[in-house]
Order: C-alpha cells, then sequence, then structure tokens
C-alpha cells in the first residue's frame, strides 16, 4: 500500500484555541470542516492527550483561526510542536477575546470562527467535537489560507506526532560512501523530525545546496518548527 494516498486528501492548517478556569491554550489543526450550513456547524478533531482536548470539555467552547499562506515557522512551532501544559503559548502571541470568552489567535491569519461545543464522538486515539458557530470574521480579504499541501510540499512541513495524519516514517537507508560524507551528513529535528539535507540546502532561508550543516549560521532556525540548531542531530 502506498501511504502517499492520504497526502492527496486535502486540508488546510488552522490554530484551535480555548479556554477553560483561566488558562487558555491552542494547538495547530489540519481538521476542520463545515458540517451544516442551517445552523451553522464545524467539526474538529482533536487528539486526547493534547491539553486542549481537556479544554474544550471542560469549557464547550472553542475557535479556530485560518493559518495564512506564509504564516512563519516560530508560529506553527509553537502551536503546533510545545505542549500548554509546560508553557503559556498565548504570552507573546497577539490574539482577541470572543463573545464567549475564548481566545482568538490573530497572528498570521486571515479567518476566524467561535463556537459552542454541542456534540463529540471519542474516535480512538483523537476525539471529534462539533461546534456551532456563535460569531466568526475576517483579519485579511486578500490573503490566501495555508493547505496542508502547501505546507508539507512547498514548506516541506511534517505532522506533529498527535496529528490525526501523522504517519510514521520509514527508516531512511544509508547509501553514502564518498570521502566527504561527513560533509553531506543529513541532521534531524529533535522537536519535528525535519531532515536538512546539505545536498538541498534551505534556500529560502538564505542556505544554498551544498552547504554543510556545521556551516549553517547559529541563528539559523528549522523551517518547519522554529526551534534553534542546537536542535538538531545527525541522522543515522
Amino acid at each position: 500500500m502506498n501511504t502517499e494516498a492520504f497526502f492527496k486528501l486535502t486540508y488546510g492548517l488552522y490554530i484551535i484555541s480555548t479556554s477553560s478556569h483561566g488558562k487558555m491554550n491552542g494547538y495547530v489543526a489540519n481538521t476542520a470542516f463545515q458540517v451544516t450550513a442551517e445552523p451553522p456547524q464545524i467539526a474538529i478533531s482533536c487528539n486526547k492527550d493534547n491539553f486542549t482536548s481537556h479544554l474544550i470539555e471542560e469549557s464547550g467552547l472553542f475557535s479556530i483561526s485560518v493559518l495564512e499562506e506564509q504564516a512563519s515557522p516560530e508560529l506553527i512551532g509553537l502551536f503546533g510542536y510545545k505542549s500548554g501544559k509546560d508553557i503559556n503559548k498565548f504570552e507573546n502571541t497577539p490574539y482577541i477575546i470572543g463573545k464567549t470568552g475564548v481566545p482568538i489567535v490573530t497572528k498570521e491569519c486571515i479567518a476566524w470562527f467561535e463556537c459552542k461545543l454541542i456534540n463529540q464522538t471519542d474516535v480512538g486515539s483523537h476525539i471529534v467535537f462539533i461546534g456551532e458557530i456563535i460569531d466568526y470574521g475576517m483579519f485579511h480579504e486578500t490573503k490566501e489560507p495555508l493547505t496542508y499541501a502547501y505546507y508539507r510540499n512547498v514548506k516541506k512541513g511534517k505532522a506533529p506526532k498527535n496529528a490525526p495524519t501523522y504517519i510514521k516514517p520509514e527508516e531512511p537507508v544509508v547509501t553514502e560512501t564518498r570521502s566527504d560524507s561527513s560533509r553531506l551528513q543529513k541532521y534531524q529535528c529533535l522537536v519535528c523530525d525535519h531532515i536538512y539535507d546539505p545536498a538541498e540546502g534551505d534556500p529560502d532561508s538564505g542556505i544554498p545546496p551544498g552547504t554543510a550543516f556545521e556551516d549553517i549560521p547559529d541563528d539559523w532556525m528549522c523551517p518547519v518548527c522554529g526551534a534553534g540548531k542546537e536542535d538538531f542531530e545527525p541522522l543515522r
């Protein structure tokens, strides 16, 4: 079976946020879709282990912020690869408070929805929450939304381990035998599993093809999650 079939399903990328008992949290999701028009309802999928999942069950409320196509890896890394149990994701993130009191991320987002939970279904590793839309609006009318296909194919992003679309990567086959293999050593991000390949470099960050990992500036960041160079290790 070819797992590439799963990547042909179309998704967007969103920040799902909520709050309960004074605690705000959010996560990056690629599963949010409208299920009815009247009344307008949206469904999202959230891993049971996500802190946000517990807060949604407590509050019965959530918001959806639609990420713009050029959303930064720092924002995606903050909400997609770090836990709200350890940090306050909203400390330095611009947001507004909706009618129901939930936070709505505004940074690098083009539209938003505020929802009241009306139903939920346990589907194993995840919970599908269905919410009735209470309020909604636009931040930017001319910018394009970030799709999962663009995130994966252009930004070279990967799904976090808690995402419903996560597929465990196959173990790489090492075939390099050249004498300059040390300069061609690939490095893997410990946060999001992104692999830096010297043969490809990172042109979007000004790193040309053929640049060894050791020669990358110390302030370079993972193009997927925003982790620092120190969060990479040699790919074995």
